[in-house]
């Protein structure tokens, strides 16, 4: 179960990270304006990885749905601990969000850089 439960927050990680570089360079016009209009690369930043915050907040808040919906199911699996332990819960969601903002660090970082000269030229 703990491999199973790595491999899938690897592919949770890998998956914002593809979401995110994708919308960035979707938006590397948009964000060559900004940059161009006086933005600092900080805005840059706040801008992409609330993006991607505000994608984990969605997931989870389905996850947990699910999970509370499916809990009654998987009570037989589970040892010495509770299917609604909010310490579980909890501690999932921090772990999640951790992972989503450092996902969503590098195409910050990358969108932070964009030359407006060369996002505004190739169009």
């Amino acid at each position: 179960m703990t491999s199973f439960g790595l491999l899938a927050l690897a592919l949770a990680m890998i998956g914002v990270y593809g979401v995110l570089a994708y919308s960035v360079s979707q938006r590397t016009r948009e964000i060559g304006v900004r940059i161009a209009l006086g933005a600092w690369p900080g805005d840059i930043l706040r801008l992409v990885i609330a993006r991607g915050m505000t994608l984990a907040a969605i997931g989870m808040g389905l996850g947990l749905a699910g999970a509370l919906a499916l809990s009654r199911l998987l009570r037989g699996q589970l040892y010495e601990v509770s299917p609604t332990d909010p310490w579980i819960y909890a501690g999932t969601a921090a772990l999640l969000t951790v992972v989503v903002a450092a996902a969503s660090w590098l195409p910050a970082r990358r969108a932070s850089r964009v030359d407006p000269i060369v996002a505004l030229r190739c169009e």
